[in-house]
Formats: structure tokens, C-alpha cells, sequence
């Protein structure tokens, strides 16, 4: 592959472009007539829902934030690997348990489960970038309902934006190479015995919940983004990466001395298969296959120096690479590497795996502009690329191979989602930039900002800003659904067989056993039965809390002065809580959720006897 003397001065100018970016203040233009026309093209008038629902990841948060299109309204954010007193998540036993004793997580890449490559409605997949984790969340609830990890053999699993076509699995490739198994190696023996890895979690279709099923050993380079194929390309995902210079100091100089990297095409059926085949050795509990020893499984393509993002195209064709350090995205015709590994047509072979020929995939190289980062897809054929360091979104046509409009942004869009943006059939409506930097856009609240993101009109030849809502910290990526796919329960259905619960007065028991003190007890309005629970210094209490509350919207809170305890149950709803009555004295408890005009008055006590 050349790319000609012009890729260097290039390439220096893209790098100084992202300095200035960073220094530069920019200065927002002043509103226009058009504008403000815009924005009320994007107004949901009260008591009228929006047409999709957009969910994005709330980086180190560790949650996702639930945005309706095209109001930008923040709905609801969903704790996943944060605790979250707003909603007690991390104070009951089920939520403290999934997080593990991690306090925080890095979410980076939401993927919404599918049929036939159509978003199906039932579950949201994500990962943890910090602690080698995944999490399903069940959109009929919106709640967090499985943590899987640390999953082992990977090291930031940043590389994890998709499940497969039929959500038979949900992928994470690492960002860190590290040697497998948890072992230790010195930095110096990083190219022999540091690697990368493929984890493959199965997910199970009717709970939604995963599994480690099987996990690829790869070279010791930085995988970054991925994606998975679609149709023609179903049984296949695509990965970009970085530093395949194998450096390990000084990234931003010794990670771009090559003239390219490589996407990464992987066979997961054929991985599947060599599983079952038993061509697989086990490393920490769990199934690894060795590419380089199983013919077929992956592939390198040749992708301009410092690739970020790698998206296929909805029929699934063209698979599009966006190398940051290059003005350019390059687009792949699937058919033709699909020949090409059949021929062999190969220009050699790389730690152990094939490189096809360059010529022999690439249909196009596409002008987009400065610091292409992520395509999304509208239908027609058109495609949208996210520009860093232009602050813009491109628009082009598959096809045609030509840049047809941009539109300024503010500012330095990373990701970017579009209304059903990664199925095989996208709506074309809307498309959101997810702007890493606001600077102006919004009131000064010191000199920490939040991030920005813009509504862009995506349904006429120009492409439109219509509206825009600031954000906190940090979506890196989201997908955007029809609102009438996602069906979520209103309440939980009074289940008198459901261990644990009572649902009558009567019912409501204090039970001693040795130091252990359980508490059956339920939450009406407006009060807790029982509202006194008298217990001695040193036992262990556990309390099971049912709201009897059946009406939509009446949640109950159970918070307990000085024991760091806050607990939110819905209405039918049960929760277990369990602490160490540690500290003798009388503290009040509270119900720390709204519900009725009798708020203030729903309150016990817990009376700690002190030890003689």
C-alpha cells in the first residue's frame, strides 16, 4: 500500500491541527433567523413523546443516559457501574453484589440486542473499559440486571461496540495487550509474551444474560473500535487498531511511525467451530483458540496509521475505516476480500496472520476532511462521518465516493448515532454529534464543561443543526431506537409467591436467630410496616422491603440516618438491604422518595441496643 509523499505533510498538519484544537478558544456564531427556526423544528410540545429513544454511554460515570429524539431531553440515566443514590443502586444486595466492590467503571459502547440485524427492544449491552467488564441492562425495567467480570485474559475491553446479527453474542476486543493469564513480564518481553484478545460472550435469548463462551488470542497491539457484519457479511466482525509498532512509551510519536495498521476481520462461526472442534487450549478457566494455528478464523487488512473507527454498512457490503491521522476514510468491498482469501491473495503475513493485498479490497479512498473518526449510515446509500478536527459531519454516498455537504458542529465531534444507525434498514431522520468539547455553547459553570451534543436534520440533501443539550461526561457512543420498539413495564405485578415478600399487615415480621435480626416488612402510603425495629449492637440485619404500591409512579425510598443506607423500591417491588448494626443509638428511617401529599410523615426508628 502508498499513499504517496503528500500523506506526510498531511498527516503534520492533521497532528498540529489537533494541538490548536486544543488551545484555540473558539467563538460561536451569533443566532440567526434560521436558527431559531430550526430548534422549533425539534420542539415536542408537553405531553407529546418523543419518535426514538437515543442511549448513550456515560463514560467514567459508569452509567447511560436515556435521551428522547428529537426534544434532546435527558429522561432517565441507568446505573450500571456506579453506585446511585438518586436510585439506591448500590445500596441493596442485588446491586451490590453485581458491582463487585468496584466503586466506579469506564462505560464506553452501548449495543442495543437485535433480530436480523433490526434492534429488537429487549436488552442493552455495554462494557467496562477499566475493570474488564460487561452488563445487560432489561429495557423493560431500564434497571441493570448482570454484571459479567473482571472477565479474564482481556485488559480494557474498549474495542466492544456490537452484538452479532441474531445477539448470539456480544464482543469485546482490548485495548491493552498484557500477558494472558494474569501473568507478569517485564516491558522488554512485550512483543513474545504480551498479546491482545477476543472475548465472545453468548448471551442466553430468553434472560438476555452472558457467559464467557470463548476468547481469540491475538497480536500485542491496541484494538480500538469494531463492528460487527451485517447480511452478506453476518458471520463476520471487523476490528480497527493502533501501535501495531508494538511501542510501550511515548504512543503519540512511537505508536505512528508505521505507514499503516490494520483493520482485523474475524470469522466468529469459524472461531465458534474450532471451539466445538476442541482446537482450543484453557487459560484461567476459559476456552482460547490460537488463530495463528487455526486457518481461517482472522485476517489483516491495511488501513491508513492510527485507525479509530470501523463501521459496516447496512447491507453489509462496505466496511468503512477512518484512520484519524488521515484526511480520508477508506472503504473495503467485502465481496472482493472475500475473493481474496479464497485466491490467497496475500502480500504476506504478520505475527502470524495473513495481510490481503490492499489493492485487491479497497474499493475507495473518500476526501472527507480533517480527523475522521466514526461513520453512521442513513438509507440510500449515504453515509455520515464525524470530522475531530474539523469540527464538522461529512456527508457522503456509498457509490459515488464523494463528499455531497457538511455542516459545522461544536465542537470536535467524536462518535456520532443516527436513528437506527447501526441495523440493516437505518431511518435516515436524525443524526446526533457527540461533540467532546462545548466551550460557548452553553452557561459558564466553571472550568469544568460539559460535553455537547447537537441534533443534526439528516432527512433533505442539506444537512441541518436543529437542536442541542449539553451532557455530562462522557458519551463516547450511542445507538438511537424507534421509541415503539422498547415495551417497559409500569409497575412489577403483585407476585404473592415471590420469596420474601409480604403483602398484608399481618404478614410484617421481625425474626431473631442467634445475632441475626430479618425484617419482613412493606411500604404503602403513607407508612413502614413494622416502623419500629429494635435490634442490639453487633447484629446482623437484614431487612426485605415490599412496596404494596401498585399504582405507575408511586416508588418508596427507605433510607436509615447515619448508616449510609438509601434504597429506592418500585411499586410491586421487593428489595433486600443488609448491614452490621455497628453503631448504638436511635437513628430515624425515612421514606427518601416522594409519593404522597403524607411524605414527611412516612418514618421509624431503628433502635440500636448498646452492648452491656
Amino acid at each position: 500500500m502508498k499513499l504517496g509523499k503528500w500523506y506526510v505533510p498531511v498527516a503534520l498538519g492533521v497532528i498540529l491541527g489537533l494541538v490548536a484544537g486544543s488551545i484555540v478558544s473558539y467563538v460561536s456564531p451569533a443566532p440567526t433567523t434560521e436558527g431559531e427556526q430550526a430548534v422549533s423544528g425539534a420542539f415536542v410540545p408537553p405531553g407529546k413523546k418523543d419518535e426514538y429513544y437515543m442511549f448513550a454511554s456515560g463514560g467514567h460515570s459508569g452509567q447511560v443516559y436515556v435521551i428522547g429524539i428529537p426534544s434532546m431531553r435527558r429522561i432517565r440515566t441507568i446505573p450500571v457501574f456506579s453506585r446511585d443514590s438518586a436510585t439506591g443502586y448500590g445500596w441493596d444486595e442485588e446491586s451490590k453484589k453485581m458491582l463487585g466492590g468496584y466503586t466506579w467503571g469506564d462505560l464506553h459502547h452501548p449495543a442495543l440486542s437485535e433480530t436480523d440485524g433490526e434492534y429488537d427492544g429487549r436488552f442493552l449491552y455495554v462494557n467496562d473499559n477499566a475493570n474488564n467488564r460487561a452488563a445487560m441492562i432489561d429495557l423493560k425495567t431500564f434497571t441493570t440486571k448482570q454484571i459479567l467480570g473482571p472477565i479474564p485474559n482481556i485488559m480494557g475491553p474498549h474495542s466492544a461496540a456490537f452484538v452479532t446479527p441474531n445477539t448470539e453474542y456480544f464482543m469485546m476486543a482490548t485495548r491493552f495487550s498484557v500477558p494472558m493469564g494474569g501473568k507478569y513480564a517485564p516491558l522488554d518481553k512485550y512483543s513474545k509474551e504480551y498479546h491482545g484478545a477476543l472475548s465472545a460472550q453468548k448471551i442466553d435469548q430468553k434472560t438476555g444474560k452472558m457467559k464467557v463462551a470463548w476468547q481469540l488470542k491475538l497480536p500485542p497491539w491496541n484494538y480500538d473500535l469494531s463492528d460487527a457484519g451485517k447480511k452478506i457479511s453476518g458471520d463476520w466482525a471487523f476490528f480497527t487498531t493502533y501501535n501495531t509498532e508494538e511501542a510501550t512509551e511515548l504512543l503519540e510519536i512511537n505508536a505512528s511511525a508505521n505507514e499503516t495498521d490494520y483493520l482485523v476481520a474475524i470469522n466468529w462461526k469459524k472461531a465458534e467451530q474450532a471451539v466445538k472442534d476442541k482446537k482450543f487450549e484453557v487459560i484461567n478457566g476459559v476456552k482460547v483458540v490460537d488463530p495463528t494455528k487455526v486457518k481461517g478464523i482472522a485476517y489483516l487488512i491495511p488501513l491508513p496509521k492510527s485507525p479509530h473507527g470501523v463501521d459496516v454498512s447496512p447491507d453489509g457490503r462496505w466496511i468503512v475505516g477512518s484512520g484519524k491521522l488521515d484526511p480520508t476514510v477508506t472503504v473495503y468491498d467485502f465481496k472482493k476480500f472475500i475473493k481474496a482469501i479464497e485466491k490467497e491473495d496475500f502480500s504476506g503475513t504478520k505475527k502470524g496472520l495473513p495481510v490481503v493485498n490492499f489493492e485487491s479490497v479497497k474499493e475507495a479512498t473518500v476526501k472527507v476532511g480533517l480527523g475522521p473518526l466514526h461513520t453512521q449510515f442513513g438509507p440510500d446509500g449515504y453515509a455520515y462521518t464525524t470530522l475531530f478536527v474539523e469540527s464538522a459531519v461529512a456527508k457522503w454516498k456509498l457509490g459515488e465516493w464523494k463528499v455531497l455537504d457538511k455542516v459545522t458542529v461544536h465542537y470536535s465531534p467524536g462518535h456520532s448515532s443516527a436513528a437506527e444507525g447501526d441495523t440493516v434498514s437505518p431511518d435516515g431522520k436524525y443524526l446526533v454529534a457527540l461533540n467532546k468539547l462545548s466551550k460557548d455553547r452553553h452557561l459558564s459553570v466553571g472550568p469544568s464543561h460539559p460535553e455537547n451534543m447537537q441534533l443534526i436534520d439528516i432527512s433533505g440533501d442539506k444537512m441541518k443543526v436543529i437542536n442541542e443539550a449539553p451532557i455530562d461526561p462522557e458519551p463516547h457512543y450511542a445507538q438511537m431506537v424507534k421509541a415503539d420498539k422498547i415495551k417497559p413495564i409500569l409497575k412489577y405485578e403483585k407476585d404473592e409467591k415471590r420469596p420474601h415478600s409480604v403483602w398484608k399487615k399481618e404478614d410484617v415480621r421481625i425474626e431473631r436467630e442467634g445475632n441475626h435480626v430479618t425484617v419482613h416488612g412493606l411500604a404503602v402510603r403513607t407508612r413502614f410496616y413494622p416502623d419500629k425495629i429494635e435490634v442490639n449492637e453487633g447484629d446482623k440485619v437484614t431487612i426485605y422491603l415490599t412496596n404494596i404500591d401498585l399504582d405507575q409512579d408511586i416508588t418508596h425510598g427507605f433510607a436509615i440516618n447515619l448508616y449510609d443506607i438509601d434504597v429506592e423500591v418500585q411499586p410491586g417491588e421487593t428489595k433486600k438491604i443488609e448491614f452490621v448494626a455497628d453503631k448504638p443509638g436511635v437513628y430515624p428511617f425515612y421514606c427518601s422518595n416522594f409519593c404522597s401529599a403524607l411524605h414527611q410523615e412516612m418514618q421509624g426508628y431503628l433502635l440500636v441496643k448498646p452492648k452491656k
